[in-house]
């Protein structure tokens, strides 16, 4: 065993994180794709937003939420300290930039099930970290039947939510890709190959430059 086999190999060194912003129509399943795609990679992990809405029974501080008064939250604008903030229902939402920032350079990625204005926020502030998916429904009466059979919302709710998701399909071009959930499966199989691919550009992989040099330097 030569000394070299003790070293970490260059592609096993620490790259640099993504940001993987997932947006969709109520109904369309960016939260389960999302979900499960968190669940299969462990270094894929969930943002967590912070709030000033109260928490819920059985919400926990850092789990669900970060729960902050609304002096605490305008001050965090104030500061700089979001990549995305809006105003929803009378309650203040944003995701903070410290844990993002510091999760990305140890090389973990993120999960954001979030919307077209946050997606784009967000790439506005971390242009070269974002990777930015929409997910379409394969027709509009079968986002509507999907809306119907959660059977949790009242018709003029789920009416209200297919209006708003008219309005946020409008937004796709904006995306880097374009998924049509048709088929769970096969969805969920274009958002992983997506992943695998978005993980291997060199500018995530600072150990790439040296290598590359290593090998050109190499007597033949």
């Amino acid at each position: 065993m030569t000394s070299d086999d003790h070293h970490a190999k260059p592609w096993e060194t620490v790259r640099r994180g993504l940001l993987m912003l997932v947006s969709s129509p109520a109904g369309a399943g960016k939260t389960s794709l999302s979900r499960r795609l968190v669940a299969d990679f462990a270094d894929m992990i969930l943002s967590v937003s912070a709030t000033t809405r109260a928490p819920r029974p059985g919400e926990e501080e850092g789990r669900e939420y970060f729960f902050k008064s609304r002096a605490e939250f305008e001050a965090m604008i104030a500061a700089g300290d979001f990549l995305e903030w809006a105003e929803v229902n009378g309650h203040l939402y944003g995701t903070p930039k410290a844990p993002v920032m510091a999760a990305l350079e140890a090389g973990k990625d993120m999960m954001f099930d979030i919307d077209w204005q946050g997606a784009e926020q967000m790439a506005a502030q971390a242009p070269d970290d974002c990777v930015r998916i929409f997910i379409l429904p394969p027709s509009w009466p079968d986002l509507a039947r999907r809306l119907h059979a959660r059977a949790q919302d009242s018709e003029a709710v789920i009416q209200a939510r297919l209006a708003l998701g008219k309005r946020e399909i409008t937004h796709w071009s904006a995306y880097d890709y374009v998924v049509v959930n048709k088929d769970f499966d096969r969805a969920y199989a274009d958002l992983v190959h997506i992943y695998r691919a978005e993980r291997m550009k060199p500018g995530r992989n600072p150990w790439l430059p040296p290598f590359v040099q290593d090998l050109l330097d190499e007597k033949v």
